[in-house]
């Protein structure tokens, strides 16, 4: 049974700069997709960044350029590096895998393991 446990969440201000983590555990398969989702209140769950086993990577067009994602094979982890934040970033974050080639996209369907979420504030 995979399982995902995610730190790093915190508080920051407007354009500061926060590191989220995921350790992963349980991996049966040798290829996983693996990804950060939000939710913020009232929103549905929206794909953040996904990255792929060979290190493919594709970001929503609201984060481009401002985070990224990234992970260590030989430690199972999962990174998201954020900076230039927005109050809008304000949002629950979520590790995900899926066991998968390739990932298919930054669709929350698409993936069946979930970690407990991390909480991120950033204020104006």
């Amino acid at each position: 049974q995979v399982q995902l446990v995610e730190s790093g969440g915190g508080s920051a201000q407007a354009g500061g700069s926060l590191r989220l983590s995921c350790a992963a555990s349980g991996y049966t398969y040798s290829y996983y997709c693996m990804g950060w989702f939000r939710q913020a209140p009232g929103k549905n769950r929206e794909g953040v960044a996904t990255i792929d086993s060979d290190g493919t990577t594709t970001y929503a067009d609201s984060v481009k350029g401002r985070f990224s994602i990234s992970k260590n094979n030989a430690k199972n982890t999962l990174d998201l590096q954020m900076s230039g934040l927005k109050p809008e970033d304000t949002a629950a974050y979520y590790c995900a895998a899926e066991p998968m080639d390739h990932c298919l996209g930054l669709e929350e369907a698409e993936f069946g393991y979930w970690g407990q979420g991390t909480q991120v504030t950033v204020s104006s």
